[in-house]
């Protein structure tokens, strides 16, 4: 169902033989440490407890809708914490105004003849800025591969007692 190479967020989709009401009860009792399960509505959030969870620890986000007569459609997607997340989002924005800002003032200072060279080596340095921030979260989806497939092993084990 996954590649073996997890991609970033990765989102998949299961067409289940079971009611969604079943499904939604199995993943509330199913619960076991390390997982913390947590349902609103068709919603299922499974994530890593706090002696477990590290910087980097995935969460698993379902979503479960009725299907035909006796079968669900299950939607999952695995992502970092949402606050993570956003605080990258965040970083990876900044750098891209910066260097937008940068551009525009190294292009006014050489319309003006004036040097323009501090502007362009700041552009360089957001280039490689947007590099490190790369790697960084490159090595932080490596970090939390292994709870990856812990939460999807887990999320199997739950289905597989209902199915």
């Amino acid at each position: 169902m996954l590649p073996n190479e997890i991609v970033l967020r990765p989102r998949f989709q299961m067409d289940l033989p079971l009611e969604k009401e079943g499904i939604l009860r199995a993943f509330e009792q199913g619960v076991r440490k390390p997982f913390l399960v947590n349902r609103i509505d068709n919603h299922v959030f499974i994530k890593i407890n706090a002696g477990q969870r590290h910087f980097w620890s995935p969460q698993l986000h379902l979503e479960i809708l009725d299907g035909e007569a006796g079968h669900s459609k299950m939607y999952g997607l695995f992502g970092p914490n949402p606050a993570l997340w956003t605080f990258f989002m965040f970083l990876h924005f900044g750098v891209v105004t910066l260097f937008l800002v940068l551009g525009v003032w190294a292009y006014s200072s050489a319309s003006l003849d004036r040097p323009y060279g501090l502007q362009l080596g700041l552009m360089g340095f957001m280039v490689v800025l947007w590099f490190v921030l790369y790697a960084f979260g490159r090595a932080g989806r490596h970090k939390g591969k292994p709870q990856m497939r812990e939460l999807h092993q887990f999320m199997m084990e739950a289905l597989n007692r209902n199915v």
